[in-house]
C-alpha cells in the first residue's frame, strides 16, 4: 500500500481535506487581481496633445470641432486628427525686423486626456503614449519574467523547505511588492515592484495549489485541480469590477493587496504536506498528520496502516531518476520529436492565453464588460475539460481546442468595420477553447514524459510557457500598427499548434512510461524487423508441431518491435 493508498482509505475528500482546499484556494483569487489587473493599473485611455494656453490643472479632454481643426494636423494612418502632434505658431524675424508667423507640426510633450472612465491610471500619470507606448509592453513582459523567476525560486524552496515555508514566503512577499507598486515614484520602480509581485504569483498559488492536491484522493484530483482554477477565475472576474469601482490605480493597487494580510493568518492553520515530509525522512511527522486528518474525518487509521507508507521504490526507478537530464529528452529521437512539440504547445498555449486576456481594450466596445467576458468564458472551459478529459481522451480535446481557437481568431480579420460585437464574439470564443487547451496541456505534457524525466519535462515546458507570456505585450502592442494583428498572429500559432500536436500519442487508459527507455518506445508505430519476420515463421512451424510450451517463450523473445 502507498501513499495514495493511504489517502483513500482516510478519504479521498473528506471533511479535513474540504477545509484545507478551501481554504488554500482563496489565495488564488487575490493571485488573479495582480496577475490580471495590470490592465486596469496602466490602462491606456483617449488622449490628446495639451495646447500652449492650456492648464495642466483644470483642461478638459473634449474641445470644439473648430479648435481642434486649426490646432491638430490630420493623421492618415488613424484617420483621425493627430493625438501626438500639434500646430505652433513660429515667429521668425528677418534683416529688416519684420516678424511673421509660419505654421509648423510639433511633438508633443504634455497630454489631456479622458477621464470619464478612469480618474488616473499609470500611463496617465507617467504619459505612457506615443513614442513612450511602448514602455507598457515592457511592464507587461516584465510582470512575466518575475512570474518566471517565481516559478523557479519558490519552487526550489518549497522542495528543499517545505510546502508551507515556501508558501508564506511567497505570501509576505507579495504584501510588500504590493506595497511598494502603490507607492511608486516613476515607472522604472513601477515596474520593479510588479515584477516582485508577479513572481510571488508563482509562489503563493503554485505551492497552495500543490499542497490542496498532495491532501486529496487520486480519483478526486482533477476535479480538485479544475476546483482550483475557477477559484483564480472568480478572481479573474472581480477584478473587472473592482477596477470599475476604484478608478485611481493606487486605490485599485491597495485593493488588490489588502487579502494578503489576512492570509497571513493561515500560519496557525496550515499543515506542512504529509508527502513532502516522507520524501524528507520525516516518517513520523507525516504519520502523526495522517493520523490526526483521519480521526478529524471520523476515520480509524492504525499506526499499522500507516507503516506501509513506507514504500521504497525499485533501485532500477532510482537510478533512473538520479541520472536523468535535460539533454535526455532531446538525446532520444521520439523524445525529443515529443519534447519540441510539448515546448511548443505550452508556449503557443501561454502566449495566446495572455495575450487574449491582456488585450481586451483593443477589441472595441467597453472594456470593462470585454474584460469580465474574457474571464467568464473561462468558467465552461473548465467545466467542459473535467467533463470530457476522461472520457473523449486527451489528445482529441488538445488538439481540437487549439484548432477552434485559431480559426474564432483567424475570423476576425473578415468581419465588417462597424461591427465590433462580431470582433469580441470572435476573439472571446477563442479565449474559451484556449483556456480548455491550456487546462489540457498540463495533463498531457504530465503523461507524456516518463517517471525518471517528469519533473524535468514538466520544468521545461513552464519555462517554455513563461517565454510565451513575456512576448505576448509586444504581440500585443502590434495593435498599435494594424488592431487585429495580434490576434491574427495568436490564431495562426494556435491553428498551427493544434495540427502538430495530432503527432503526439493519446495517453488516456495508457500504461504510462516510467523509465527512458519507456519514454522512448510510448508513442511510437510497431514495427516488425526483417529477422523478426523470419522468426515468426519459425513459430509458426513449432505450432505445426504442437509445442505450446515453446511457442510461448519463442513469441517473447523473437517478436521484435
Amino acid at each position: 500500500m502507498g501513499y495514495d493508498d493511504v489517502i483513500s482509505h482516510m478519504g479521498e475528500f473528506g471533511r479535513y481535506q474540504r477545509r484545507i482546499y478551501f481554504t488554500l484556494c482563496l489565495p488564488a483569487i487575490c493571485c488573479a487581481f495582480h496577475k490580471m489587473g495590470g490592465v486596469f493599473l496602466a490602462a491606456k485611455t483617449d488622449f490628446r496633445c495639451m495646447l500652449p494656453n492650456e492648464n495642466p490643472e483644470n483642461a478638459t479632454f473634449y474641445l470644439s470641432p473648430d479648435i481642434i481643426n486649426m490646432r491638430y494636423p490630420w493623421d492618415n494612418k488613424t484617420e483621425s486628427w493627430s493625438r501626438c502632434e500639434r500646430y505652433d505658431n513660429t515667429e521668425f524675424a528677418d534683416q529688416g525686423g519684420n516678424v511673421s508667423r509660419q505654421l509648423t507640426v510639433v511633438e508633443c510633450d504634455s497630454f489631456v486626456y479622458d477621464k470619464s472612465q478612469y480618474a488616473l491610471t499609470a500611463t496617465t500619470e507617467w504619459n505612457l503614449v506615443c513614442n513612450k507606448g511602448w514602455l507598457r509592453a515592457i511592464g507587461d513582459s516584465i510582470f512575466m519574467v518575475g512570474v518566471m523567476l517565481g516559478s523557479m525560486i519558490f519552487g526550489g524552496l518549497s522542495d528543499r523547505y517545505g510546502r508551507r515555508a515556501a508558501f508564506f514566503s511567497a505570501l509576505i512577499t507579495q504584501l510588500i511588492g504590493g506595497i511598494l507598486v502603490t507607492v511608486s515614484p516613476e515607472y522604472v520602480s513601477y515596474m520593479i515592484s510588479r515584477m516582485i509581485v508577479g513572481s510571488t504569483t508563482s509562489g503563493v498559488f503554485l505551492v497552495a495549489y500543490v499542497i490542496a492536491l498532495e491532501m486529496v484522493g487520486p480519483k478526486k484530483r482533477l476535479a480538485a485541480g479544475m476546483g482550483c482554477q475557477l477559484f483564480f477565475t472568480s478572481g479573474y472576474i472581480l477584478t473587472a469590477g473592482l477596477a470599475y469601482f476604484f478608478t485611481n490605480w493606487r486605490t485599485l493597487q491597495v485593493v488588490f493587496t489588502i487579502p494578503s494580510i489576512v492570509f497571513l493568518a493561515y500560519w496557525w492553520f496550515i499543515p506542512e504536506s504529509a508527502r513532502w515530509l516522507l520524501t524528507k525522512g520525516r516518517v513520523e511527522d507525516a504519520k502523526d498528520l495522517l493520523q490526526n486528518a483521519s480521526l478529524k474525518n471520523g476515520v480509524s487509521l492504525t499506526r499499522d496502516t500507516l507503516d506501509s507508507l513506507i514504500n521504497s521504490e525499485s533501485d532500477t526507478s532510482k537510478q533512473d531518476i538520479e541520472k536523468a537530464s535535460m539533454f535526455d529528452l532531446l538525446r532520444y529521437p521520439n523524445l525529443r520529436k515529443k519534447s519540441l512539440l510539448l515546448f511548443f504547445t505550452w508556449f503557443v498555449n501561454s502566449c495566446t492565453y495572455y495575450g487574449l486576456s491582456w488585450n481586451t481594450s483593443n477589441l472595441g466596445g467597453n472594456e470593462f464588460v470585454n474584460f469580465g467576458i474574457a474571464a467568464s468564458v473561462e468558467v465552461p472551459a473548465y467545466l467542459f475539460l473535467l467533463f470530457t478529459l476522461d472520457k473523449w481522451g486527451r489528445k482529441v480535446i488538445l488538439c481540437g481546442c487549439m484548432l477552434i481557437a485559431g480559426i474564432a481568431l483567424l475570423l476576425t480579420v473578415l468581419v465588417p468595420a462597424g461591427m465590433p460585437w462580431l470582433v469580441v464574439v470572435c476573439a472571446m470564443s477563442g479565449k474559451l477553447a484556449i483556456t480548455s487547451s491550456y487546462g489540457a496541456v498540463y495533463v498531457v505534457a504530465a503523461e507524456q514524459f516518463p517517471t525518471a524525466l517528469r519533473n524535468i519535462g514538466l520544468g521545461a515546458c513552464s519555462f517554455s510557457a513563461r517565454i510565451g507570456g513575456i512576448i505576448a505585450p509586444y504581440i500585443n502592442h502590434l495593435a498599435e500598427v494594424w488592431a487585429p494583428l495580434p490576434l491574427v498572429i495568436f490564431g495562426s500559432c494556435s491553428f498551427l499548434a493544434g495540427l502538430l500536436s495530432l503527432y503526439l500519442p493519446e495517453t488516456l487508459n495508457a500504461k504510462l512510461p516510467e523509465s527512458i527507455q519507456d519514454g522512448e518506445h510510448f508513442g511510437k508505430k510497431k514495427t516488425r524487423s526483417p529477422q523478426g519476420v523470419e522468426k515468426l515463421k519459425d513459430i509458426e512451424v513449432m505450432k505445426a508441431l504442437t509445442l505450446p510450451s515453446k511457442i510461448v517463450i519463442n513469441e517473447k523473445q523473437n517478436t521484435l518491435y
